[in-house]
């Protein structure tokens, strides 16, 4: 039987994050950075899309519209100010 194992730190947007490295479990205000270092988490490996929902309360329809956000614009598209620009620009 394999054994699964996980990564000890995947390249985020400005470099190699660890678990420790990702936002607080109390984050409640999401800036770019973090939203993106979150997708960046996941597509690593470092954090399972369900533990990223429970971990920081957010809903799977969440993270797939950051993630819509930043393949249309990259991680300024994360912002929030900018989102409805670039949705009305797609």
């Amino acid at each position: 039987m394999l054994e699964s194992t996980r990564p000890t730190s995947v390249m985020g947007p400005l470099g190699p994050l660890t678990l420790e490295d990702l936002p607080s479990s109390a984050t409640t205000y999401w800036v770019s950075r973090r939203k993106a270092e979150v997708l960046a988490a996941i597509d690593g490996g470092l954090l399972s899309l369900n533990e990223a929902c429970k971990r920081y309360r957010l809903s799977l329809e969440e993270l797939a519209a950051w993630r819509r956000s930043i393949d249309r614009a990259g991680i300024a598209g994360l912002r929030v100010t900018k989102a409805q620009r670039y949705r009305d620009d797609a």
